[in-house]
């Protein structure tokens, strides 16, 4: 048994894993965005978090780079602020990680049940997780390989949707009702917008994921910078395409409250027996399955690393006979399941995949709050850091990341005050367990600074 993860990916396979990690964002969650704020409206959001994405992981792959650990955000704030530092970015990331997986995983059964009218959904989650926690143990880079197949076939399929509602597309069904059901802008389409902050964030939700796999990437320096940079650039690119052509297939207010928004979208235009639509639920479930098989490696991964920095109990770090964190994927699996078990219920008066989702959002933003500070942090405390990619624009890019993480955050928990309780809730129960760590911390220090100069 040993606490070393093995550097066994190239460049392609973090490309794999980074958009993967999100590309479900493509196929479901985010019409959610269309119940609060219209079409219109929502459009409005997701470029203002596109352009928030863009700023962040230009910035935060100089920290990826400059600190290749397993943990992530959570190792970047532990060197820039210490240990409290370090749990509140490593705690969050878990809540982010631990949390999406299960709104995925319904969205899977939603889709099988699609082509499966008698399969309950349920049933179908809880076996996507017994499959895909079983191939993380396998070894990551079985399972890096089998990411980067399907979120190949996950782009291609997006591409094939696009092209098949393009001739029926209507940009006046596009616009109709598009400002929170009003036909024209209005001071009343504000809170709208504002409140499909998570849902536009789900569009790009877990990017950040591919740094956890950075202890086990060939040459990080080099091939982290061209994996974030061309992953962001392709999600973009992606969310706005599909989100213009689904709205432009016929009646969007009948997509905004389900968990399978594109092959409804598709059965607008060539009917639910088209051959086409068959393809895009099979082929389309590669979308989901790339997600949720890539935030599982994700999730293990920022287990292995507060387990190995002495914040969780020092049997979650153990690795398996295939080298990978076989106890950590377990672990988050359980709850995951747990989560899934209770589906049917509401919370905050929306479904529970919708509160998951706003869930993981609450704790991505944290984890990027963090993250941007520690970048400014670390620009002072260790200025002769190798750092063999800058953030460009500095400090005006990864400034405009963080400012909008800010708003983002005090703007959801102004519109999801119960589900921001829990959060907060479970950030205090983790703070609580972190007081009663500081002898397995002590013992286990985070990255000396100096070293990483010399290197």
């Amino acid at each position: 048994m040993t606490t070393s993860l093995k550097p066994t990916l190239g460049a392609l396979h973090l490309w794999g894993i980074a958009v993967g990690l999100v590309i479900s964002g493509e196929y479901f969650g985010w019409s959610y965005g269309w119940g609060v704020a219209g079409t219109l409206g929502f459009l409005v959001t997701t470029l203002i978090i596109a352009v928030m994405y863009t700023c962040f992981i230009f910035s935060f792959t100089e920290l990826t780079t400059a600190i290749p650990q397993a943990g992530g955000p959570f190792a970047y704030s532990r060197a820039a602020f210490g240990d409290t530092g370090g749990l509140i970015a490593g705690l969050a990331t878990l809540i982010e990680f631990v949390f999406a997986p299960p709104a995925i995983a319904m969205a899977i059964g939603a889709y099988l049940n699609v082509q499966y009218p008698t399969l309950n959904p349920k049933h179908a989650a809880l076996g996507a997780y017994i499959v895909f926690m079983g191939l993380n143990i396998l070894g990551v880079k079985l399972a890096a390989m089998f990411e980067l197949i399907v979120t190949l076939l996950a782009v291609f399929e997006l591409l094939v949707f696009m092209g098949v509602v393009s001739p029926g597309f209507s940009m006046s069904h596009f616009v109709a009702h598009g400002w929170s059901g009003q036909e024209h802008f209005s001071m009343a389409a504000l809170p709208g917008i504002f409140a499909a902050i998570p849902f536009a964030i789900w569009f790009f939700l877990a990017i950040e994921g591919a740094a956890m796999a950075a202890e086990e990437a060939k040459n990080p320096k080099k091939t982290i910078p061209i994996a974030y940079l061309t992953g962001i650039l392709t999600l973009v690119f992606l969310a706005i395409s599909v989100m213009l052509f689904a709205g432009g297939a016929g009646d969007w207010r009948a997509l905004s409250g389900i968990n399978d928004p594109l092959p409804q979208a598709m059965k607008m235009i060539v009917g639910e027996h088209s051959r086409w639509m068959h393809m895009l639920v099979w082929i389309g479930l590669f979308g989901l399955i790339a997600s949720f098989h890539g935030i599982i490696l994700g999730y293990s991964r920022q287990f292995f690393a507060l387990s190995r920095g002495g914040y969780l109990p020092a049997s979650l770090c153990k690795l398996s006979r295939f080298q990978t964190p076989h106890r950590a994927i377990i672990a988050g699996g359980i709850i995951g399941m747990i989560v899934v078990c209770n589906d049917g219920m509401t919370l905050q008066g929306m479904s529970l995949t919708a509160a998951m989702i706003t869930m993981a959002v609450f704790g991505a933003n944290v984890m990027y709050i963090m993250s941007m500070l520690s970048l400014f942090r670390l620009r002072k405390t260790a200025p002769t850091l190798e750092r063999s990619y800058r953030a460009p624009g500095y400090p005006v890019i990864p400034g405009i990341a963080l400012v909008l993480s800010i708003i983002c955050f005090i703007t959801m928990l102004w519109f999801n005050p119960v589900i921001g309780g829990l959060f907060i809730g479970l950030m205090i129960l983790g703070y609580l367990y972190f007081l009663t760590t500081k002898v397995r911390r002590q013992a286990n220090q985070p990255i000396n600074l100096k070293v990483v100069e010399n290197e």
